[in-house]
């Protein structure tokens, strides 16, 4: 089993930063790819951001730019480095790791609540 453990969420004015923190323990195999989604009140969870093992990453066109994921394979930490925030970014963001090859292998964190707000 693999556990996602989240951390760094929070209240932020507009224009401010926040830096998301996963650490993931248990079966962690090496080639995992690991992301954030995001999901506001009454809409569909959405992908903001992933990167593989190698580094390889992909975002959101709403998010790219602003924001900048990490990884620490030493520390099987992900990181999402969030900037400039704007008030559509107010979401609960869930941390996400899966194997591409391996379709049963696909854990997601608690999520973490971000609120961009005056």
């Amino acid at each position: 089993q693999v556990q996602l453990v989240e951390s760094g969420g929070g209240l932020v004015q507009p224009g401010g930063s926040l830096r998301l923190s996963c650490a993931a323990s248990g079966s962690i195999f090496s080639g995992n790819v690991m992301g954030w989604y995001r999901q506001a009140p009454g809409k569909q969870r959405e992908l903001v951001a992933t990167i593989t093992s190698g580094g390889s990453t992909i975002y959101a066109n709403s998010v790219n730019g602003r924001f900048t994921i990490s990884r620490d394979n030493a520390k099987k930490t992900v990181y999402l480095q969030m900037n400039s925030l704007k008030p559509e970014d107010t979401a609960v963001y869930y941390c996400n790791i899966r194997m591409e090859l391996m379709v049963a292998y696909n854990f997601w964190g608690q999520g973490t609540q971000v609120t961009v707000s005056s």
